[in-house]
């Protein structure tokens, strides 16, 4: 008779207590950078008395909300939760706007006072303050705008090699991160539809990040992609953020909805008489939900025809090294938002090889996507949304 299999409690214990200390050090940290916050914008703005205290209470009520808005998406139902993300979201875009300015500012300050050989005047600290309140606020309000609104139409020639003479023009219209959740829904993703249904795109290509949510969540916000069309046919691959909601569900709810998932796969399309393979893979990451879903560049682009362009969807722009080799011509990718806030973008390059637009790596070309909604905060300050129309021409 077998013996029971043993459990690792051992291992288990010490996995949950560097988890949690994991999480008192993010904690700490974050705690300590709310109170230089505090410190440069309260403390410094000679603000005392009860106003001081209003002011010191806000700034912890809005840190508590980060936190509280995970446990209320979770546990209240969504009339209740759904003002605490809003909040809690907002506030982690305000606040990372106050870190890099008061942190600028500061550094300006030193630098200033070296110079002179003497602190600057009292006067400087009130004035200081208000200036970063109100250039943060100028800058949220105006985030906030773009990030709503009307994505770009962004117009892309890519010259491809192998394309054949009567195929050229084949036109392909890119969504990617559209993210709809908690604060983009149905009626965001009915004007992305409308937008590209305008276009009257040959090819429609969905380079992941489509949700925020589950599929029981956010069954109903999705129907307007049904009514997404083009000539050839609407495309898709899983992003990452797929995966943390259930990705193979996500994948059948899409197939539902008429748009044909790639997963690790490809079809031919004949436009004008040429051919063109457009082809998929799950995303970078997709392999923790189980080995079928790890991304397999070869296994997409299996019995697929030589000699003719070839069409990649990936999510992850650095999911290019695995299409070396490979006789891709065109990589479409998202993932990175193009930085989606500032100055954010310089950080997106220490995991991604490119931030947004048309290059060319690994002998190929490769378009990274800004995205067409938001993640996190609402708000794009530098960065705004798109929608691609790249159009494949003889090179």
């Amino acid at each position: 008779m077998d013996s029971p299999p043993q459990v690792n409690r051992g291992g288990s214990l010490r996995s949950l207590l560097s988890g949690l200390l994991i999480f008192v050090l993010l904690l700490g940290s974050v705690l300590a950078l709310h109170y230089y916050i505090g410190h440069r914008l309260i403390g410094a703005s000679g603000l005392t008395g009860g106003v001081a205290v209003l002011a010191w209470t806000l700034l912890w009520t809005l840190f508590a909300c980060v936190p509280l808005a995970f446990v209320a998406t979770r546990a209240l139902p969504r009339t209740l939760a759904l003002p605490i993300y809003w909040v809690a979201h907002l506030w982690i875009g305000i606040f990372g706007l106050l870190l890099t300015v008061v942190s600028v500012v500061d550094l300006v300050r030193v630098i200033s006072e070296w110079i002179v050989g003497r602190a600057l005047p009292a006067w400087v600290g009130p004035v200081q303050a208000a200036a970063v309140l109100g250039a943060v606020a100028t800058a949220a309000l105006y985030g906030f705008q773009v990030a709503r609104g009307k994505p770009r139409v962004e117009r892309i020639r890519v010259p491809i090699a192998s394309l054949a003479a009567n195929a050229e023009g084949l036109r392909i219209v890119q969504i990617s991160d559209v993210h709809i959740g908690e604060t983009l829904d149905g009626r965001f993703l009915r004007r992305i539809v409308e937008q590209v249904n305008a276009l009257n795109p040959d090819v429609v290509a969905i380079t992941g990040d489509l949700v925020d949510g589950s599929v029981a969540r956010l069954r109903e916000e999705m129907k307007p992609l049904a009514d997404l069309r083009a000539l050839y046919g609407v495309f898709y691959v899983t992003g990452n953020h797929e995966y943390y909601h259930g990705g193979p569900a996500w994948e059948e709810a899409v197939r539902r909805l008429g748009v044909t998932v790639l997963h690790n796969a490809h079809q031919v399309i004949e436009h004008r008489g040429g051919q063109v393979v457009i082809a998929g893979v799950t995303d970078h990451d997709g392999g923790h939900a189980g080995p079928e879903h790890a991304p397999d560049v070869g296994r997409a682009l299996l019995g697929a025809p030589t000699g003719v362009p070839r069409v990649l969807l990936a999510h992850q722009p650095r999911q290019a090294a695995m299409a070396k080799g490979h006789g891709v011509d065109l990589q479409l990718s998202g993932h990175t938002h193009g930085g989606q806030i500032f100055p954010f973008m310089f950080f997106v390059k220490l995991q991604q090889p490119t931030v947004s637009g048309l290059q060319k790596l690994h002998g190929f070309w490769l378009y990274t996507h800004r995205g067409t909604g938001y993640w996190g905060p609402p708000l794009r300050i530098g960065p705004s949304p798109e929608i691609a129309e790249l159009t494949l021409v003889s090179a």
